[in-house]
């Protein structure tokens, strides 16, 4: 596998999937039959299980978990990508806000909010593996309003190529190559047209190229937060990389938000 192939299959953030997916589903466009399926396809190795869903007493497939959402309108799954300090989206303290932030990642609905559980595990003859707990948490019943703050896809796209821009001049001139060549790949590789990914049908281009774009970008910001190889970077360096990436991982954050939550074509 080559550096930046590497590089854009490191991470992706699960529930960024999940969101477009059910979102899709209940407006219409693609088929319940398909929808667990496509959830997942992005790591097929990992075994995806549901706690504490409505109307289940144990742990479950994610696909017997998915009819929880057969009531409620598009508009109202939204995906949440907090950090400390920047909690938007979030519906408050409680539970949920506190296992959000904790994963940096969860799907906010109509009387419940889902987050992604990782647990690895090591078979006796030394295979890893993961399994994925999508545990719901109950919140109150009153329909998810989008953040005033959040922005569209078109200001989401502006900001993400400005930080982009700005990431790859501070990049060069910390001769990122020196120490990280499949990170200075993998920035290159985000000029190409098509990064690998799509968002299901009724999300318009825009969406669907903010999406592309950004969830390769992310896999490669995973990366770059990663120690060098030999250690190659001392923790001046560090501080200097880590200083140049916070805002593209910032306006990667607020596009790949900005996508997966965009206006949909009802059916």
């Amino acid at each position: 596998m080559s550096p930046t192939a590497g590089a854009t299959t490191l991470v992706a953030r699960r529930s960024t999937r999940f969101t477009a997916w059910v979102r899709a589903w209940r407006a219409g466009l693609v088929p319940f039959d398909d929808l667990a399926e496509e959830i997942t396809s992005f790591a097929p190795d990992e075994e995806h299980l549901a706690a504490d869903a409505p109307g289940t007493w144990s742990d479950v497939a994610l696909s017997a978990a998915l009819p929880a959402f057969a009531k409620v309108h598009p508009d109202e799954i939204r995906l949440v990508l907090p950090v400390p300090g920047d909690p938007r989206g979030l519906p408050g303290p409680g539970e949920f806000t506190n296992a959000a932030l904790l994963a940096g990642e969860g799907i906010v609905a109509r009387g419940f909010g889902l987050v992604p559980e990782v647990r690895t595990h090591t078979s006796g003859s030394g295979v890893t593996f993961s399994t994925v707990l999508w545990r719901f948490h109950p919140l109150p019943a009153t329909a998810p309003r989008a953040a005033l703050t959040e922005p569209t896809a078109a200001e989401a796209e502006t900001d993400l190529s400005l930080a982009l821009a700005e990431a790859t001049t501070a990049l060069t001139r910390l001769d990122v190559a020196a120490w990280k060549p499949e990170l200075a790949g993998a920035l290159a590789a985000l000029r190409k047209p098509d990064a690998g990914t799509d968002l299901p049908a009724g999300f318009d281009p825009r969406a669907r190229r903010l999406y592309a774009r950004a969830s390769v970008l992310d896999r490669v910001l995973a990366l770059a937060s990663t120690a060098a190889p030999g250690g190659a970077v001392n923790n001046f360096e560090a501080q200097q990389r880590d200083a140049a990436l916070r805002p593209l991982t910032t306006a990667c954050r607020r596009a790949l938000v900005a996508a997966c939550n965009a206006p949909l074509a009802l059916h």
